[in-house]
């Protein structure tokens, strides 16, 4: 007989390693020359080195490795697609089972928040300013880089909080606040300036490539894509990132509705796994395509269905039906042709993507302007625009050199 998990949205998925399961799982590390683990993942965090260190006990080597490689080390630990960089490139995996590098990544960014380590170190002033474009992995990534350079970095952020979706959308038994906020410090203590509640525009851009010696745009992807169906405006029908904004915030319960997520991406896994987690009667998971050719990372996908939520493929929506101004129903066909489906519910959750703001939708390339994350590449992984972020702030750096 098979067995879901349960999960509410304060646990934690998995329980962390203690030092002694610390130690030993990364005595498994095999030590290889030119790691391929190292070589996988994309933000340069180097899981062989911080191995490495973590084997002869040296605990502050391992975090210095981490956190001056990636600032956002204790988030990466338990979002990224490890299954897909870091851990799937590992040499074990063709043995056993591939070393458990982000729960030891988690580990070692645990033991230096316990310890209160500051390894980050702001760089004397050298005269330049900068300006970041919302407050995501990206910017934070890109202003981390140059602050410890001696740049003075001021960062604009429409919402009243820092972390992108990391602070917006993942949920938190996947990400507890208390990890965001120690790696915010971190970069808050490089003396990086934060601007909330400010909304900048394209036309907002010339005045300040003026005030600012280059600015940075890595402001993601907030406008929410929509279906155009028949009663796509009834109450309960909500879009993905609204669903997991409040669900952060708020932590509302779900008791007593019927949920149904359409997408087939990370963000319709959180958002079913989250609705479930909040205590929903009924989630209901419905992909128009294949689950093996589903956008999902294969872990959440898996999340998703050991937490007994039904995943329905190759079904489309045609109609949602409500009563009241309120919706009641979904219709669906099949790919088939043949076959239909209809789905009661309190709340349906369209997950089928993201595109850029109508603020910034139309920026043209000029002098000074340098951009990464969500914003650029269309949406990909929290590594990836962390990645930018530090591409990008030594594209500067090189510009700013040319120009003094």
């Amino acid at each position: 007989m098979s067995r879901t998990i349960c999960v509410t949205d304060d646990t934690p998925l998995e329980k962390d390693f203690d030092s002694r399961t610390a130690l030993a799982e990364a005595s498994r590390c095999l030590l290889c020359h030119d790691a391929p683990c190292s070589e996988a993942c994309p933000a340069g965090t180097d899981p062989a080195r911080f191995i490495r260190s973590l084997r002869f006990k040296n605990i502050w080597g391992a975090a210095e490795t981490i956190r001056e490689n990636n600032p956002l080390g204790g988030s990466c630990a338990l979002v990224c697609p490890v299954n897909e960089l870091c851990e799937s490139a590992c040499v074990r995996a063709g043995l056993d089972q591939p070393v458990r590098i982000a729960k030891l990544q988690r580990f070692v960014t645990e033991q230096e928040r316990k310890m209160g380590m500051q390894i980050l170190k702001t760089g004397p002033f050298n005269g330049k300013t900068v300006a970041c474009i919302g407050a995501g992995p990206a910017s934070l990534a890109c202003a981390s880089v140059l602050a410890q350079q001696g740049y003075h970095v001021t960062i604009f952020e429409q919402s009243s909080q820092s972390g992108g979706m990391l602070s917006l959308g993942i949920p938190r038994f996947r990400l507890p606040q208390e990890i965001i906020d120690f790696d915010l410090a971190q970069i808050e203590k490089l003396g990086v300036e934060f601007r909330y509640n400010t909304t900048v525009s394209a036309s907002d851009l010339d005045g300040l490539t003026k005030q600012f010696d280059a600015v940075f745009i890595g402001a993601g992807l907030w406008k929410p894509k929509t279906l155009d169906l028949p009663g796509k405006s009834l109450d309960g029908v909500i879009h993905a990132l609204d669903y997991l904004q409040n669900a952060r915030r708020y932590e509302p319960s779900e008791k007593g509705n019927r949920i149904v997520v359409i997408g087939d991406g990370d963000v319709a896994m959180d958002c079913a796994t989250t609705a479930q987690a909040l205590g929903a009667d009924s989630v209901k998971l419905v992909f128009c395509r294949p689950i093996a050719e589903a956008s999902a990372n294969i872990a959440e996908t898996l999340l998703a269905v050991s937490m007994g939520i039904p995943v329905v493929t190759e079904f489309f929506p045609q109609k949602i039906n409500g009563k009241n101004g309120r919706v009641t129903d979904i219709s669906f066909t099949g790919a088939d042709n043949e076959s239909v489906m209809n789905l009661l519910t309190d709340k349906l959750i369209l997950a089928v993507g993201q595109e850029r703001s109508e603020e910034l939708a139309s920026v043209s390339r000029q002098k000074g302007l340098f951009s990464g994350g969500d914003w650029a590449n269309g949406g990909k992984t929290v590594v990836a625009a962390i990645a930018e972020g530090k591409k990008a702030a030594a594209s500067i750096i090189d510009y700013l050199d040319l120009r003094a």
